[in-house]
C-alpha cells in the first residue's frame, strides 16, 4: 500500500490584462532617428486598454500558466483509449535535427536521401509489427488513417466488381469508427457486445451478408478486453468476401508480443502519437500510418518511396492509388519521433514495454477491485473499465470522482467511455510511470471513494485546489468567453 495522498496546492493567476502600469516595456529598441517615428512603425492603432508590463513579468505570468496544466510532462494523465505515454526528449533532439527540421518539402530527391531512408525504414519497423505487407505513413491522424483505410477497402470492391454497401461496428468502438465508414459511403451496423463485454463470433456471422464491404473492429477493445474469437471472426468475414479493418490505437497493447496481421487483419491504422511516445491531444499533432496485406498495396496513397538506380525515390505513378490523403508527406516531424522511439526501445524493447503496460494496468485493477465496480470480469490488457456503481449509492458519480482527483493532482482518467458502460472510469497506466506514482494515483481513488462513503458532499463539490472551482461545463462549451473585458471603473 502507499503512503495517504497529499492534496495539490494552486494559486491562482490574475489575467494580464490586470497587470503592469502604463510606460513598461518588454523591448527597447533604438530610435533609428529616420522620419518616421519608432513608435509609428511598431505600435498597433487599437492598443487601449492592451497590458504595458516588464519582459520578466511576461515570462514569470506565462510561466506560472503553463505549471497549471495538466499533461504527461508533468503529471500523471491515465487516459484510457488515448495512450498519453511520456515523449522522451531524445524524440524531439531528433526532430529539432537541422537536416530534418529545416527540409523543404520539394527539395529534389537526392537532397533528402536521409529523410527518405526514414521513411523507408520507419513503413519496414510497422510492417513487422503488425505483420501486415505495406504502410503509407501519410494520413495525420488517426481518424484520417481510418478514412484512408476505408477508402482503400472500398477501392478493393470497386475493383471486384462491387463496391457494397455496409460495414459493421462493435458497440464498444471508437467513435470515429462509423464516421469514417459514413464518409465513404457505407451504412453502420452495430455488432452488440456480449456479457463478456467481447464481440462473438455468431454475432456477426449473423449480420453478415453479400452487402458487407468490412468489419471495423478494435483489438484490444475499447474496454481493454482481447477480442477472444478474433480467428474466427476474421475466417467468417473472409468468407464472406469481406475484410477485416483492425484499428490500431491500442497496439500499445500487442507491439513486439502478437501481430494484427496473425490474427486475419486486412488493413490496419496505427496512432503514432499514442503507441510510439508523441505528445498530442487538442487536436494534434498525430499521425495514422496505415498498413494493408500484399494484394491491397496499389491501393495506398501517393507518392510511394521506392529505390531506383542507386537512390530513394518518390514515386508518383501509380494508377490504382486511392489518390492523396495529406499535402506533401503527412506530418513528418511526428514520424522523427517515432523513429527514434523504436530505435531506442529495440524490437524486444517494444516487447517489453507493452507487457510492463499491461502489467501496469492490471495493477490499478488489482488495487481498485471490489472498492471500484469492474463491469466486465476477463483479463484486461493495458486498461481496465470501472464505474461509479458502488459511490453512484451516496449520489457521488464518475464526473464527480474525476473533479476530485485534480485536488490531489492527478488529471482524470477517461470518463463515460465507452458507451456500453453506463459511468465508465477508463483507466490507462501506459508502460511510462513507476510503481510509486500508480500508488499515489490508486491511494487517491481510494480516499475519494472513503469519502464517497462518509462525506460524499465533499466529492460532489470537487475540486477546491484549482485555480478556479467547477464550472458549468454546458454553459461554458456554449458560451464560452473568448474575449477580456476590463473591470467596471471605480466610482469615487
Amino acid at each position: 500500500m502507499g503512503e495517504q495522498p497529499t492534496v495539490k496546492k494552486s494559486v491562482m493567476e490574475e489575467p494580464i490584462f490586470e497587470k503592469g502600469s502604463s510606460g513598461r516595456s518588454g523591448i527597447d529598441v533604438p530610435d533609428p532617428g529616420g522620419p518616421v517615428p519608432i513608435d509609428a512603425v511598431l505600435l498597433r492603432e487599437d492598443l487601449a486598454g492592451f497590458p504595458e508590463l516588464s519582459e520578466p513579468e511576461v515570462i514569470r505570468h506565462y510561466t506560472r500558466l503553463s505549471k497549471l496544466n495538466f499533461s504527461a510532462a508533468t503529471n500523471f494523465y491515465p487516459l484510457g483509449s488515448c495512450t498519453m505515454k511520456y515523449n522522451p526528449v531524445a524524440n524531439e533532439t531528433a526532430a529539432a535535427m537541422p537536416g530534418f527540421a529545416g527540409l523543404h518539402p520539394y527539395a529534389p530527391d537526392q537532397h533528402v536521401q536521409g529523410a527518405l531512408e526514414l521513411v523507408r525504414e520507419l513503413e519496414r519497423w510497422l510492417a513487422e509489427i503488425c505483420g501486415l505487407a505495406a504502410v503509407t505513413l501519410q494520413p495525420a491522424a488517426g481518424a484520417q488513417g481510418e478514412l484512408t483505410g476505408m477508402k482503400i477497402i472500398r477501392a478493393h470492391h470497386l475493383a471486384c466488381g462491387y463496391a457494397r454497401k455496409k460495414v459493421l461496428i462493435p458497440a464498444s468502438a471508437h467513435g470515429t469508427n462509423p464516421a469514417s465508414a459514413n464518409l465513404c459511403g457505407y451504412d453502420s451496423i452495430v455488432v452488440p457486445v456480449d456479457e463478456r463485454g467481447l464481440v462473438a463470433a455468431a454475432a456477426v456471422e449473423a449480420l453478415l451478408d453479400e452487402d458487407v464491404a468490412a468489419l471495423m473492429v478494435t483489438n484490444p477493445n475499447t474496454l481493454g478486453l482481447f477480442e477472444a474469437d478474433i480467428e474466427r471472426i476474421a475466417k467468417s468475414v473472409h468468407q464472406a468476401g469481406a475484410l477485416v479493418y483492425m484499428d490500431g490505437a491500442n497496439m500499445n497493447a500487442l507491439m513486439g508480443v502478437a501481430k494484427p496481421g496473425h490474427m486475419g487483419a486486412d488493413v490496419l491504422q496505427f496512432n503514432l502519437h499514442k503507441t510510439f511516445s508523441t505528445p498530442h491531444g487538442g487536436g494534434g499533432p498525430g499521425a495514422g500510418p496505415v498498413a494493408v496485406r500484399a494484394d491491397l498495396e496499389r491501393f495506398l496513397p501517393g507518392p510511394r518511396v521506392v529505390e531506383r538506380d542507386g537512390l530513394y525515390r518518390w514515386d508518383y505513378e501509380r494508377p490504382d492509388s486511392i489518390g492523396r490523403v495529406r499535402s506533401f508527406y503527412g506530418n513528418f516531424g511526428i514520424l522523427v519521433r517515432a523513429y527514434t522511439y523504436m530505435l531506442a526501445c529495440g524490437g524486444d524493447g517494444l516487447g517489453q514495454t507493452t507487457r510492463s503496460a499491461v502489467l501496469a494496468a492490471n495493477y490499478l485493477r488489482a488495487r481498485l477491485s471490489g472498492v471500484f465496480h469492474l463491469p466486465y470480469q476477463a483479463d484486461s490488457m493495458h486498461e481496465v473499465v470501472f464505474t461509479d456503481k458502488f459511490q453512484n449509492e451516496t449520489g457521488v458519480k464518475t464526473l464527480d470522482i474525476a473533479k476530485r482527483l485534480l485536488d490531489f493532482g492527478f488529471h482524470a482518467p477517461t470518463i463515460y467511455f465507452p458507451l456500453v458502460v453506463a459511468g465508465a472510469l477508463m483507466i490507462e497506466p501506459t508502460e511510462s510511470e513507476s510503481l510509486e506514482t500508480l500508488d499515489g494515483f490508486a491511494d487517491a481513488l481510494l480516499a475519494i471513494a472513503r469519502e464517497a462513503a462518509e462525506t460524499p458532499d465533499v466529492p460532489r463539490n470537487a475540486p477546491y485546489e484549482t485555480p478556479l472551482a467547477r464550472l458549468d461545463e454546458t454553459r461554458a462549451a456554449r458560451s464560452p468567453v473568448l474575449a477580456w473585458s476590463p473591470k467596471p471603473a471605480e466610482t469615487a
